[in-house]
C-alpha cells in the first residue's frame, strides 16, 4: 500500500515513480483538503489511472464518517484470498 497526501499536489502521480505506479494499492489521503490546497481530485484520478492501468485507487479522507472504509474493504478481501490458499 502506497499512500500519498493531496497536499504534496496534483502531480504526485503524474509523476509516477515505483510507488504509485506498482503498489498493490494507491491511497490519495486528505481529499478534504483539496479545495485548501488548489488540488484537482479528477486530475489527480485520470494520472493515476494513467501511470496504475487497472492496479487500484482509492481517495480517502478520515474526515468522512467512512474515509477508511476503501482501504479497509481492499485490506479484508486480500486477507480472505490469502486465507483461501491455491485454487
Amino acid at each position: 500500500i502506497f499512500v500519498i497526501d493531496v497536499a504534496g499536489g496534483d502531480d504526485i502521480p503524474r509523476k509516477g515513480g515505483p510507488g504509485v505506479t506498482t503498489a498493490d494499492l494507491l491511497v490519495i489521503n486528505k481529499t478534504d483538503l483539496a479545495p485548501y490546497v488548489g488540488v484537482d481530485l479528477e486530475t489527480m484520478a485520470r494520472d493515476a489511472k494513467a501511470q496504475r492501468g487497472d492496479l487500484p485507487v482509492v481517495f480517502t479522507s478520515l474526515k468522512a464518517e467512512d474515509g477508511v472504509r476503501p482501504i479497509a474493504d481492499w485490506v479484508r478481501t486480500r486477507l480472505t484470498d490469502w486465507t483461501a490458499g491455491p485454487a
